[in-house]
């Protein structure tokens, strides 16, 4: 198995959107990105990104397409899509993978499918779904309502269940839940040793820069 980051944007959010309680006037910094993971039969992309920066004012950026690209790999190599939930930032772009089959959570559905075209392969993942072996898809709806991340061996593709990794180390919700009981239990579990989170706004990967580097 290999897993690779796919950074395609730079920006600052919130403080208070980041971490709860945080300042209202103060910005962090964020990245934008998404994942790849490529076992023996299948290159599965976790999120797809978007081609219009979602409203934020980057500092960077680059198509998620043409990082894939970089990578050595079109669109039409991509197997799979897993979305982690249905935000903007997170499908915009998933048009490109057009024989990809998508698997998203039912609850984050709607707001997936006004990206997709009709007749696409979908499949709707109640609470967990194995994706290839090592792979496994998983709900936790402390985000969203079905918002879900990715286990891949050791590693914990976390979707926006949290921004920075401190959220998990020092068990701090992000301002950003719509169900802090579920946001904790995220914290709760993941945030135990054994596990190796990867996030997708995590502003230490490639600072100042677009690209990709391989994780795994």
């Amino acid at each position: 198995m290999k897993i690779i980051a796919l950074k395609y944007g730079e920006s600052i959010f919130g403080e208070h959107r980041i971490f709860k309680g945080g300042s209202q006037e103060r910005m962090l910094p964020i990245s934008f990105v998404i994942y790849l993971i490529q076992t023996e039969n299948k290159n599965i992309l976790v999120d797809a990104g978007c081609d219009d920066g979602a409203g934020f004012v980057m500092s960077v950026f680059k198509k998620p397409v043409e990082v894939l690209a970089e990578y050595g790999l079109s669109p039409d190599d991509i197997t799979d899509v897993v979305v982690t939930h249905g935000h903007h930032d997170h499908v915009e772009a998933i048009g490109y993978y057009r024989n990809a089959e998508i698997h998203v959570q039912k609850e984050e559905y709607e707001k997936t499918a006004r990206f997709l075209s009709e007749g696409r392969k979908v499949h709707l993942v109640e609470d967990e779904y194995v994706v290839a072996d090592g792979v496994t898809m998983r709900k936790i709806g402390g985000h969203s309502a079905g918002s879900s991340i990715v286990l891949a061996g050791d590693y914990v593709l976390c979707g926006d269940e949290c921004y920075y990794k401190e959220c998990l180390s020092d068990h701090i919700l992000t301002g950003s839940s719509c169900d802090e009981e579920k946001s904790l239990g995220f914290i709760n579990v993941y945030s135990d040793n054994k596990y190796k989170p990867l996030l997708f706004h995590d502003p230490r990967i490639l600072e100042n820069e677009v690209g990709f580097v391989e994780i795994l």
